[in-house]
């Protein structure tokens, strides 16, 4: 049986921080260089990690809580590539086969990626990788499995965002993440509620799906419809029933962004910081720049940088990628 899901401890989080350090980077928190009235955006720059994502400190302190002997026939996993990224190399640095399984809208840049790190790629439909995430098997692969989101370890991971945060930065009014599965606002939110109980926890999700904000306004995980986009390290269905009590813990509102407006935060990054951010990393700075996310100090996570250059060129050329 599965073990439930819960925030990490403090003391879980400087375990993470000691697990992760060597391999994930501390990324720096930046000023956003653009005016915008009543607002200071900082930005948490995960794009910066080695493989492109905040997963890899995730995916390395999953990997470090699970006993050694269990992974010596492999490990698995479903990922849009981010997550699978993390998990593959340190499949590598321990000499273990990995497969990821890979929902069939994944950038081609993750999956090629993947197979680089020596990762064997399943690619199949968004419904199908659904199942797999829900019922955590594969039938034609093997391994010991990992979850991208619903895993106790990897909620710590994410946490490390947090708390690096609140060491460059005491006190701040907002805080922005993009909304996947719940793993990264909920890591993150664990620690600001802690050192920061005051500050208001956004979850920004696309048009293309809204399982947050239909979860907080129904007081419970809802079915929603998802769209494939370019948008594709983000949104999914419906908030896992046993990431639910961790989303409803640490997340305070939900709000919905455009493709239009995600594409042009991805230029605004580019033009002003020379910063390259995937649709998901770009999400939350698109939030605060909207005026949906209020006034003050704003902190947003930029996820990542993973993004495909078919997808990216057009959107630097001021057109919009869909």
């Amino acid at each position: 049986m599965t073990e439930p899901v819960r925030l990490p401890t403090a003391q879980e989080v400087d375990a993470a921080r000691a697990n992760i350090a060597g391999i994930a980077r501390r990324t720096p928190l930046w000023r956003l260089d653009a005016e915008v009235p009543g607002v200071n955006v900082y930005l948490k720059l995960e794009n910066l990690q080695p493989l492109g994502s905040f997963k890899i400190r995730a995916a390395i302190n999953a990997m470090k809580a699970r006993d050694p002997e269990a992974l010596q026939g492999g490990v698995l996993a479903a990922s849009a590539g981010n997550f699978g990224q993390g998990l593959a190399l340190a499949a590598r640095r321990l000499g273990v086969a990995a497969t990821i399984v890979v929902p069939d809208g994944s950038a081609a840049t993750k999956t090629a990626a993947l197979e680089a790190l020596g990762a064997r790629v399943i690619r199949i439909p968004f419904d199908d990788w659904w199942q797999v995430l829900m019922t955590r098997r594969f039938d034609g692969a093997q391994g010991e499995f990992f979850h991208p989101v619903a895993d106790s370890a990897v909620v710590a991971g994410n946490a490390t965002i947090g708390a690096e945060i609140l060491e460059d930065l005491a006190t701040f009014d907002t805080l922005i993440a993009p909304f996947g599965g719940g793993g990264l606002i909920s890591g993150i939110g664990s620690v600001v509620r802690r050192l920061n109980p005051g500050a208001h926890m956004i979850a920004v999700e696309s048009q293309a799906s809204q399982p947050a904000a239909a979860a907080l306004a129904a007081g419970r995980p809802t079915k929603v419809r998802h769209d494939q986009s370019f948008v594709d390290g983000m949104g999914s269905s419906t908030v896992l029933d046993v990431m639910w009590p961790l989303v409803r813990e640490t997340v305070d509102e939900a709000v919905c962004v455009s493709f239009a407006e995600i594409a042009e935060a991805i230029r605004l990054l580019a033009a002003r910081h020379h910063v390259i951010a995937e649709g998901a990393g770009a999400a939350a700075v698109a939030a605060a720049l909207s005026g949906r996310a209020g006034r003050g100090d704003i902190v947003c996570i930029i996820s990542g940088g993973n993004i495909d250059v078919s997808k990216l060129a057009p959107i630097l050329a001021g057109e919009d990628p869909f």
